[in-house]
């Protein structure tokens, strides 16, 4: 994947809820082909805020038949880059966005019908706002789940936008749990947690085959309903997004013993980057960056997929991988962030897909 920014102007920027604004590009003729999207996916945005190059992946909240690239950023507290959206962005700007990227998507087609389940806390919904848009646009026959967790009503990001899909498509089933706002109702009061999640497949799921399991949110409600699912059986059929970058644990480290000083090339626009890289330096994303490689990244915490790479030679090891699928770890593709090479000579490319 190229690391080239285009110079996109701000055609609107709309407050969704007091603390999150959604941000709409507009395109040219000339760019159009290259943001062209699959519902899921994001866009990695860049700006100089205050002398610093900061950037950012998100989600697109739009589908792809809306002919709008909109993306939604909700402020957190310290947040230098959701606090710039917040307050200092408005329409006519410029930025410097990346073409669209990520795995987790949905690709509907209008000759299949199946049933899909999503979860979803807080911002986690914008991609999922336009993974069930898509799917409720293409397959007529299809049954569509979400159980959005939010503090209140008010704070629900584009309640309004799924309210109207409720009310247009009878296939369309839309739960809302509030976390500080009593609902009257203990299976939607509180958290998305195990309990619920049991609830919610008795109640709406149990006789159903199910197609695909989606989740965005934070890292607990991800894994608690990755095991849930697991426990029915359901494990290829889940698929999820952290909405942050988790916490390093001890366990997430590649200190195994084993170190080895390695001769690495990085590839990247036909161009190659050679460097010496031992096993327990900087991952190769920073090594790159540290011998002029111009190369892509975002979170740099493993869970966009950005910095994604292709091993051509040799072998490495990613400390952690919240992003690439497992058919993707198996063709040789890596979190460059993550990733230290583990024999004497490493080739990696930023150009395959």
């Amino acid at each position: 994947m190229s690391a080239t920014f285009h110079h996109l102007n701000i055609a609107d920027v709309r407050r969704e809820t007091a603390d999150t604004v959604s941000i709409a590009f507009e395109l040219k003729a000339e760019n159009e082909a290259d943001f062209k999207f699959i519902a899921g996916q994001y866009l990695t945005l860049k700006a100089d805020i205050k002398g610093e190059d900061v950037r950012r992946s998100y989600s697109i909240c739009s589908s792809p038949s809306q002919g709008e690239l909109r993306v939604a950023v909700k402020q957190v507290e310290g947040g230098k880059f959701s606090t710039y959206a917040n307050t200092e962005l408005a329409k006519g700007q410029t930025m410097e966005v990346m073409v669209p990227n990520g795995n987790f998507l949905v690709e509907p087609n209008a000759a299949k019908s199946g049933n899909y389940v999503f979860y979803a806390a807080g911002s986690g919904i914008t991609p999922i706002l336009s993974m069930i848009r898509s799917i409720l646009e293409t397959e007529a026959e299809s049954k569509v789940f979400l159980y959005y967790g939010n503090k209140s009503a008010e704070d629900t990001i584009f309640k309004t936008q799924l309210d109207e899909l409720a009310a247009q498509y009878s296939n369309f089933k839309l739960t809302y749990i509030l976390s500080r706002e009593d609902t009257g109702e203990s299976t939607t009061y509180g958290r998305i947690d195990e309990n619920k999640c049991s609830h919610f497949y008795d109640a709406d799921l149990a006789d159903l085959k199910i197609e695909g399991i989606y989740s965005c949110g934070p890292q607990e409600m991800i894994e608690m309903i990755k095991e849930f699912y697991i426990s029915k059986g359901l494990l290829h059929k889940v698929h999820f997004e952290l909405f942050t970058t988790p916490v390093a644990t001890e366990t997430e480290t590649v200190d195994d013993g084993v170190s080895v000083d390695s001769q690495v090339t990085v590839i990247i626009d036909d161009e190659e980057y050679e460097f010496e890289l031992s096993t327990d330096g900087p991952d190769i994303l920073q090594a790159a960056q540290d011998n002029d490689a111009d190369v892509p990244f975002s979170c740099k915490g493993g869970v966009c997929c950005t910095c994604r790479a292709k091993v051509l030679e040799g072998t490495v090891k990613m400390a952690v991988n919240f992003a690439l699928e497992e058919d993707e770890v198996a063709n040789g593709f890596i979190l460059t962030c993550q990733a230290h090479p583990t024999s004497e000579k490493v080739v990696v490319s930023y150009d395959e897909f």
